[in-house]
Formats: C-alpha cells, structure tokens, sequence
C-alpha cells in the first residue's frame, strides 16, 4: 500500500474504506437557504480519518470549518442541504434520522465543543451529567455511571475526580471545564473526537495541557482526531495532518510538516505570514489584505483571487480542482501552485511598506520599558534627546 493510499486522496470518489479508515468524508457541501439567497456554506469538502490519526483544520472565521463538523455529528437544523457522502466504519451517515444518529452520535463520533460554559448545564453536578451522558448509551445502574464518570474525571488529569465529580461548573476554572467537556466526549469510548476550538479563551499554559490531554486519550483509547482551530501553533504542534479551508472548501491539505514548509495555495503563504514571530519584535505583522468572501455570493473562479497577488485571468475565470502538488501526498486547489513553488522566500508576496520601524526594539524596551516599540524611528531619536537634556 503506498502514502497515497493510506493517506486517502481528497478527490471525490477516490475513497474506499479499509480498516485504518474510520471517518470518510468525500465531496460533502452545505447549503442553507434564506430570504437573501442560499448561503453555500461548505462545498466539495472530502478527507479520511484513521485510528489515533489527528487531523487539523484550519481558516479564518466563516470558511466552514464548524459547519462541515456539525454536519459530521448530525446537529445543523432542518433547513440545511447536505450532499455529498460521510461513512463512519463503512456507514452512510447523510440521510440518517435524528434517532438513528443518536447510535452514533457521543457512541462513535463525539464531539468537544469550543464553549465549555454554554455546553456544561449550571444547574446539574459535572458528575451527574457525565454520567447521564454514559447512561444514554450504556444500560447501568446510577452507581456504575458515577464510577465511570469519576473513572472520565481522572484520565483527563482532574485532581480529586470524586469530590469535584459532585460540584457544579461554575465551581471548575475554564480549563477544568474544558477537561470536563473532554471527559464527556471519551467517556463512551468513540473512536472519533472532534475538538472545536478546544484552547479558545485559555492562557497559553491551560491551552498546552489540555492538547496534551487530547494527545493522551488518543493515545489510550486509540481514537483519531479532528482539531479545530484558528491558531496554527495547535496545529504545528500537534497534528499528522492539516486541511485548510477558505471560502467554504479545502485549498490546501497534507502532511503537516510538509504544508508549512512548502505550502502551494497563496492563501496558506498568507496565513503562515501572520503568525507573530518573537525574532521580529518591533516588525509589523503581515496582514492579507481585504476581506473574506460572502458564502452568498462567491466570486467566479477561485474564492481567494480577489486578495491573491499572483492572480490572473484563469483564477478569476475557473475555480481550480483540488489536485496533487510537486510533493507526494500535498494536495492544493490552485491554478499557480507550480509557479508558487519556484518562488524562493513566498512570503514576500504579501509584504507591503512598514511604518514605525525601530532597528533595535529590544534595546530600547530594555531602556525604557514604557516606550511602544512601533514608534517611528525619527519620534524615538527625539524624544531620548529631550529626556538628555539637563534639567534647569
């Protein structure tokens, strides 16, 4: 069996399951109609998921990250149109009823939403409710579901599960929410956890344990996992694969180390160039410059030629296919991926006049800790002279 095959290729069509392949994804689009028109929230949106496999998936806000998951879980309202095919373990799940879901849904496909606060109900014990959750699956007695809550409790590294087992949320720091959101979603052993957005609104220390918390489980339970997220330090750190979305579809996707040390889609090379960088104190970031595009009115050809620098004609004519780059396993859905790849430093690309420039930042924060480094470098030369000048 070679990479492509164990990896899957992200064409439609091209999946078939094997044991190793437990989430199936192929051409899945969204639409939900409205009075202004149909919002086209995800279109021809295909991967696989393999046993302790952790997919990321990354993109800016309303790119349709969320959306293709709440479609994986069964949870969009009635009023959207889903097509395309996701199997879990050779399943058809497009079609399924809401009650033939809930076999599924937390069983073997759980899911670890963003806003720990708003999913945890204030009026019951965190154990109550973990235990509920075990309940709804597992025909048990009130005493065993306990015990299996607390036994959730512990993996996720909560320190006295059996006390806190019997507090409300209210009583759990954010972080401690989050695990608890966590222990509710293994705490039926599914083989598939979807983490959305699971270090949104945690310190960067809370953020580390809980992934590593993530990588834990699947360690033990041998689930796979797709994470979320906006932030890309999660997913350099953390993930065997990255898909990234814009405009409600994939454009770039493969292995991780492969994807951000060559990346094909321009837009990619943008998000890569927004990340601050601490060897560049004092530089301003690099920003892509306009919006992204209305799900309601998608431009022709590509969605990211209106804020793409190396747009022509063919972008704004055809939108690309999501096809196989220079580099094996690395897909990327445009029409200059190969120009993109003799470019020696892309990030240029998106490189534009910086003001407020300090050659040494550092130096003078040192010196002076109150001064803002993005002061121009002339405003900075004058005002160390007048603080020089002898008082009378």
């Amino acid at each position: 069996m070679t990479e492509l095959d164990v990896m899957g290729s992200p064409q439609s069509g091209d999946h078939t399951y094997t044991d190793d392949k437990l989430l199936v994804v192929d051409d899945l689009s969204v639409e939900f109609p409205t009075d202004d028109g149909v919002v086209r929230a995800v279109r021809k949106v295909s991967f696989s998921l393999g046993a302790r496999e952790v997919l990321g998936v990354v993109g800016e806000s309303g790119s349709g990250k969320s959306v293709s998951s709440m479609a994986i879980m069964g949870l969009l309202p009635k009023t959207a149109r889903i097509g395309g095919s996701i199997k879990f373990k050779d399943r058809e799940l497009v079609g399924l009823s809401y009650k033939q879901m809930q076999s599924v849904r937390g069983n073997g496909i759980s899911m670890i939403f963003q806003d720990p606060m708003s999913s945890l109900n204030p009026v019951y014990t965190v154990g109550w409710q973990l235990a509920e959750a075990y309940r709804a699956h597992h025909d048990v007695s009130k005493k065993a579901a306990w015990a299996k809550a607390v036994e959730a409790l512990e993996l996720v590294d909560i320190p006295q599960p059996d006390r806190r087992a019997a507090q409300y949320p209210h009583e759990f720091s954010g972080g401690m929410r989050q695990r608890v959101m966590i222990a509710m979603s293994i705490i039926n052993d599914p083989e598939v956890i979807i983490a959305d957005e699971p270090t949104t609104a945690l310190d960067v220390t809370v953020q580390a344990q809980i992934l590593d918390t993530l990588l834990k489980i699947r360690d033990e339970t041998n689930a796979g996992i797709v994470i979320i997220t906006h932030d890309l330090g999660v997913v350099a750190g953390m993930v065997d694969r990255v898909q990234v979305m814009y405009g409600g579809t994939v454009v770039e996707q493969g292995p991780v180390v492969e994807v951000f040390e060559a990346p094909r889609m321009p837009y990619t090379v943008g998000l890569l160039g927004s990340i601050p960088n601490p060897s560049l104190l004092g530089k301003r970031l690099t920003p892509i410059q306009g919006a992204p595009p209305s799900l309601m009115n998608l431009p022709q050809g590509c969605a990211f030629s209106p804020r793409c620098p190396l747009v022509v004609d063919e972008c704004k004519a055809v939108e690309p296919e999501l096809v196989e780059t220079d580099r094996l396993g690395h897909f990327s859905r445009c029409h200059r991926s190969a120009h993109l790849a003799t470019i020696e430093n892309p990030q240029k690309l998106f490189a534009h006049e910086e003001i407020g420039i300090v050659e040494n930042p550092a130096a003078l924060t040192i010196a002076n800790p109150d001064m803002p480094v993005a002061e121009k470098t002339a405003d900075v030369e004058a005002r160390m002279q007048e603080e020089e000048k002898p008082t009378s």
